[in-house]
């Protein structure tokens, strides 16, 4: 008998979960950095070119 109400009332009370929601917002720090490098080469005759005329670009 008192197995059968200790299996009856952990069945009650084992199937209810509780969920609400915080009071306060979440808050989530995020350090990123971000670099780019450019690395571009020019062949010598676009080189000369770009010094012949400094006003093409």
């Amino acid at each position: 008998m008192t197995r059968v109400l200790i299996v009856g009332m952990a069945a009650v009370t084992g199937g209810c979960v509780n969920v609400t929601a915080p009071t306060k917002p979440i808050e989530i720090n995020l350090n990123i950095s971000v670099t780019q490098e450019v690395v571009y080469r020019l062949d010598s005759e676009a080189k000369a070119v770009i010094q012949q005329n400094p006003g093409i670009f």
